[in-house]
């Protein structure tokens, strides 16, 4: 990854259905919380997504990613909840959003 990629802005990909289902079937409150979330991901770049101790981007070693994917990452989506990702290029592509903290991990 070069220097140059790390500093352009994050790119949301909102597009895969696991993902907007376990969005839009969450309560209205959590789903403001999600979308603020969202709109503060799109203001940042990639070095500062990584060092923003509120969104804690982690790696899941416990998770196989699929054919294509390096890996796949968790991050703080709201409060109460995890979302899992992956990078790709200057784009995050968001996968799910958890029920609870430990099914992030493939824990339960």
């Amino acid at each position: 990854m070069s220097r140059r990629t790390n500093e352009s802005l994050v790119q949301l990909d909102l597009n895969n259905p696991v993902f907007q289902e376990n969005w839009l079937s969450l309560e209205k409150s959590e789903r403001e919380r999600v979308t603020n979330t969202l709109s503060k991901i799109r203001q940042l770049t990639w070095e500062q997504l990584y060092k923003d101790s509120g969104l804690k981007w982690e790696k899941i070693s416990s998770v196989k990613p699929a054919l294509g994917i390096d890996a796949i990452y968790s991050l703080r989506i709201t409060q109460a909840r995890r979302a899992t990702a992956y990078r790709e290029g200057s784009f995050i592509r968001f996968l799910t959003i958890a029920s609870d903290h430990d099914a992030t991990y493939g824990k339960k």
